[in-house]
Order: C-alpha cells, then structure tokens, then sequence
C-alpha cells in the first residue's frame, strides 16, 4: 500500500504553478513523498494515512535555501567577530571551526536543519569546506537523514593556506589529493540523481582565496565527469575584487570563467560585485546566484543587484548563509530581507544616470517593475531556489512534484489587520514560525514543534560543545 498524505482546508494554498494560482480552501493529496493531486479541497480524496486540516492557514511551498554552514551555528555571536567584515572576520573562526570534532557536527547540523524547517524550508544546501579533526560530510548527511530534510550536501575544500598566499591558516587546509580521493567517496557512496532525491552532493572549493587554480580545474572536471554540480563563493566583497586582481590580474567573474567555472551545473553565493557584462555571462551560460541578505548587512558586503538579476534571466535563490554571519537559520526572515534590501537599493540609485539625464523618481509607474513585490520574493526561495539547484521536482505544488509543503496560522499577532492579502503578508508582516512543515510526505514539524528528534536535548549538547570549541577545549 502506498503512503498516503491528505492536506485539506486551507484558506489559500500557494502553488507556484505555471499560472500562479492561489487556491481558496485548498488542498493536496500525495502518495509515497509526489503529489497526485492539487486543488478545491471537495476535488480530492476524503481520507489518508496522514490527515492535516489547514483551517486557518495559509499553505506554501518548501523553502529553498541554496547557501549555508551548518557548523557554524557553534560560533554564533562570537564577541571577537561581531564588528568585522568578511576576511577578518573568517580570521577570527578558521581555528574554533577546524576543531569541530563529529558530535559537535553532527549536533550542529540538527541545530540548523530544525531551525530552517521551523522557518518553512524543506530542502538545503550546505556549504562545509573544514575537515580536520575527525569531521566528515557523512555526520552532516546522516543528521539531516534523521531530522528528515531534503539535503544537498557539498564536500567542500580549502587548500591555499597563508604561507601559499592565501587566507586560512596552513592548519586549515587540506591536501588536494585527499581533497579529491574523498570528493569521489562521498559522491559514489551518497549521490541520488533522481527525482524526488533526499541526497545529493556538491563539489563545492570554497573561495578564490583558500584554495589553488589547479584545485578549482581539477574541481570542475570531476563534477562533470560524475555529473554533479559546483559552487563556491564569489563576488561577496571588494577585498576579494583586490586579491584576484593582485594574484591574477583579472576580476573574480572573468578568473573564474578562465577556469571553466562558468555553466548550468554552476552558482556562486553572494556575487555581489559583478558589473552588466559578468550578469549577461551568467545569463548566457546559466550559472545561478545565491543570495544572502542578512549575512550581506551582517558583514557589510553590499548589496546584490537582484533586480538587474531577475531581468537579465540569471537564476536567483535565497541563502541565510553560515550561521556565525547571519546568526540564525530562517528563510522566512531571508525572504522578507531580500525584498527589503532590493527596495532599498532602489533607493540608493543616484539622481541622474552617467550621461546626466535626470533619473525619474522611484514613485514614477514607468519604475514600477524595478519594485521587488512580496510574491517575487517567496517566488526566489521557491522556484528560484530550485532552479539554482538544478531541480526541477520541488518549488511548487503541483501534480509530480514532490510533496514539500509548510503552513503559517493566519489569526496570530504577526498578522492581525494584514490579510488584505494574506500571501502579501507572510513577507511583509513580521516572520511567524510554521505551524507544519511536511518534506516527502512525512511530517517534520507539527503545532509548531519539531516531532522527529529530541530538539531540547540536541540544544543542551549543542551549547556545551559550543563553549567547549570556542574556549580551546
């Protein structure tokens, strides 16, 4: 018999189908983790195994969240790393994280993955690149097979150490042998193409200042050759501008399409510094961006031109990023601040435009689609972020796809006296926690409260090693 999921009543179900639709008492029914059938609530079938009445709620797709560094959540708040941008601060954690021993890992990652299915997100890439003292992919990949998320997982890398030119210290890095020997483990051992895949891996270097040119080549032709995609940071700030210029004489975008780092089974996080020219190569040749707002003021990096983005047809997603740069795991909080900071930076556009034309106000109806709305927003962490992961079985609801889904209560303090439009809401209005977050069909979170692990005994365990770690202990 079939495992069968039936979600029925919802004041508004979201889609993000084709056309968009946003269904009034509406429902789904799923069978074995894919979706049968969307709709009318009297449309589909009156019973199941699993049976979630969402009178009162509101009902999306899972989150996407396509950038993240589930150990960081051990240095969250760390006092010597409050008030430093990007090089600095990593400066100031590389140590603490290279002594991340496999429990305090694995700890870590439930800590992370349960915040982000509180906060609606159902599938998550996770950006790890230390591996020294005993850590491994594997206690991250067996972490979010318990907690029950849909994970894509990168066997990151660092191998450029200072006494080489780069910035992490030589205790940090790895040897580019072992690097690769271990890449071909974890992909062969862990790697599902298929649809509906609740693993997958990515081969994911971690930056143009940690690690070599031969690294990154041989990087990228392994991935192609196992058909796995790449990911690596770039552009996030105008210190790494300087040190590609200095090291190689080339901006990152040029230096890194010089590296064959450049196609469909690429995205970078952040790519924030990036003039028109390098966001038509990444629409030409359909490498992705992960944004991440909160970590991008957090850092004071800049802001990402998200907008110029969407225009040129560039691939977008949403990141909360590590935890020690955003200080906290929620996509909700994500999405709100992506469509935030894109107005904002509407705002910042000067007056007139380089040839001294008067530029017209923002106000002007001519402007009106350089306006990030609230449903582009959700829109970015949703199909975005699919699209960003090479996935075309999650973002939306609707028949084939998997059964990734969260609700929000409608009648909470949050959003009193915003549903005027209740989709409208879940951005502009404060974020709320999901009332249930199912993924594949099986039931994560429920009134609110993660129901497949003992959470408050992980936090008790996680705080402890997180104290010991930063302490030297």
């Amino acid at each position: 018999m079939p495992r069968t999921l039936l979600l029925k009543n919802a004041d508004i179900l979201v889609t993000m189908d084709e056309e968009r639709r946003e269904v009034r008492k509406g429902g789904l029914y799923a069978e074995d983790g894919f979706i049968k059938q969307v709709g009318p609530s009297d449309d589909l079938p009156v019973d199941a195994e699993t049976v979630i009445d969402a009178t009162g709620q509101i009902v999306l797709p899972g989150l996407v969240n396509t950038h993240h560094h589930l150990n960081q959540t051990l240095t969250r708040n760390l006092p010597a790393a409050q008030n430093n941008n990007l090089f600095p601060w990593l400066q100031a954690h590389y140590r603490i994280w290279a002594r991340t021993h496999p429990e305090a890992s694995r700890a870590s990652a439930l800590i992370g993955l349960a915040e982000l299915a509180l906060s609606g997100c159902t599938t998550v890439f996770d950006h790890s690149y230390l591996f020294q003292s005993g850590n491994k992919v594997d206690y991250l990949i067996e972490a979010a097979r318990d907690l029950g998320v849909r994970f894509h997982a990168s066997r990151g890398s660092m191998s450029l150490g200072e006494s080489k030119g780069g910035l992490p210290p030589d205790e940090c890095v790895e040897d580019e042998k072992d690097i690769l020997d271990d890449t071909i483990r974890v992909i062969d051992r862990y790697h599902d193409a298929g649809d509906g895949a609740m693993t997958r891996i990515v081969v994911a270097p971690c930056s143009p200042f940690s690690v070599s040119e031969d690294l990154l080549r041989e990087s990228a032709l392994l991935a192609r050759d196992k058909g796995v995609m790449l990911h690596t940071h770039l552009c996030e700030t105008l210190d790494e501008e300087h040190y590609t210029q200095k090291r190689f004489k080339k901006r990152p975008v040029e230096w890194m399409a010089d590296l064959d780092w450049v196609g469909e089974d690429v995205w970078f996080a952040h790519a924030i510094h990036v003039n028109d020219g390098e966001i038509q190569l990444f629409a030409n040749t359909g490498c992705g961006a992960a944004h991440c707002p909160c970590s991008n003021m957090r850092l004071a990096s800049g802001i990402a031109p998200v907008k110029k983005y969407m225009a040129a047809g560039v691939k977008v997603g949403l990141g909360v990023d590590g935890s020690a740069s955003n200080d906290g795991s929620n996509m909700l909080s994500e999405v709100r601040q992506a469509m935030l900071l894109a107005r904002l930076n509407l705002g910042l556009l000067p007056m007139e435009d380089t040839d001294g034309t008067p530029r017209l106000p923002p106000s002007h109806p001519s402007r009106a689609g350089e306006w990030m709305t609230a449903r582009e927003a959700l829109e970015l962490a949703t199909l975005g972020g699919a699209s960003v992961l090479g996935r075309s079985d999650i973002g939306s609801l609707e028949t084939g796809k998997c059964a990734d889904f969260f609700t929000l209560d409608l009648n909470t303090l949050q959003f009193a006296g915003g549903l005027h439009d209740p989709v409208a809401a879940v951005v502009f209005c404060s974020p709320q926690a999901s009332r249930t977050t199912v993924v594949n069909g099986k039931v994560l979170v429920s009134d609110g409260q993660i129901v497949t692990l003992d959470i408050d005994r992980v936090i008790e365990d996680h705080n402890r090693m997180s104290l010991e770690l930063a302490s030297g202990r």
